[in-house]
């Protein structure tokens, strides 16, 4: 007889076993990239949130309420609140304790002084200088105040001869010459007067201002028009005109203009370069973050 062979439980073949295989589902929450995404976002939006706030409150010297500042900027009460808070807080806005006006705060100014140093004024004023020469046939002159006088610290010669030869870094009085009247114009009226108290209108030429009353009249007049003349006035043989430049809070900070002899240059002449020495002064003016054209006149 044939003998059976029983298989043992653990010889039996098992069944086979069910994968459980994970699916990729795809979830509502947001993940951390999503996350860090949208706070960039926010960030951005809040920083030229506050740099319009910056620049608006820089344009209105005589300071800005909430009511209209949130109007410009066009922003809510709630949010530009908060953002000028915080620029309080950081002291690059101040807020007035009666009126609530805010004002730029002196870090701002600290910033703006740092970037605005002379070798920058310089080079920034140097192209528009010499695109001024090539279009005026004439001298530019870029100039600072500099105490009681101005001092020019960049100048370009024009394409046609006769050029004048002032150098860099020449100081010359204020109430007899154009650029010099640009920069007494731009004073407050206190500043004016202590300016006369103190300082002796000496005559370069004839026809040099020497009388207070008479310069007080000239100066009033460059106020309105934004322009002043130089007829002979420091030099006998020159004649000037010049414009005032601003920064971006509407301050003057220099004066430009054009010079060149009194033959070449008569008072007609003069009066018809005016715009071309306005229209490169409204330039020079933007690369110091004036905004617009720079007609202010005080």
């Amino acid at each position: 007889m044939k003998s059976r062979t029983k298989l043992k439980t653990s010889d039996k073949q098992a069944p086979p076993r069910k994968v459980s295989i994970a699916k990729l589902v795809p979830t509502s929450e947001p993940n951390i990239d999503d996350e860090a995404e949208e706070r960039a976002r926010g960030g951005v939006q809040s920083l030229g949130r506050a740099f319009s706030i910056i620049e608006e409150v820089a344009r209105h010297r005589e300071g800005i309420g909430l009511a209209d500042l949130s109007k410009l900027v066009g922003l809510h009460n709630s949010t530009t609140f908060h953002l000028a808070k915080t620029l309080v807080s950081l002291g690059y806005l101040r807020q007035e304790r009666d009126s609530k006006r805010y004002r730029v705060g002196r870090p701002l100014f600290a910033l703006a002084a740092s970037a605005l140093d002379e070798i920058e004024m310089v080079n920034l004023a140097t192209p528009v200088l010499e695109d001024l020469s090539r279009e005026s046939g004439e001298s530019g002159h870029f100039a600072v105040r500099m105490g009681d006088a101005v001092v020019v610290i960049a100048r370009t010669s024009g394409p046609g001869a006769f050029q004048l030869t002032d150098r860099v870094g020449v100081v010359r009085p204020a109430h007899c010459t154009a650029l010099g009247k640009i920069m007494l114009a731009s004073l407050r009226p206190d500043q004016l007067k202590r300016f006369l108290e103190r300082v002796e209108l000496k005559p370069s030429t004839k026809k040099s201002i020497t009388d207070p009353a008479v310069l007080l009249r000239d100066i009033a007049e460059i106020r309105r028009s934004a322009i002043a003349f130089d007829d002979g006035e420091f030099n006998a043989e020159v004649r000037c005109v010049a414009v005032p430049v601003y920064n971006f809070t509407g301050e003057v900070i220099g004066a430009l203009g054009i010079s060149g002899p009194i033959w070449r240059l008569s008072i007609q002449a003069l009066q018809s370069r005016a715009k071309i020495v306005q229209t490169a002064a409204d330039r020079l003016s933007g690369g110091f973050g004036a905004k617009g054209p720079a007609s202010h006149s005080r």
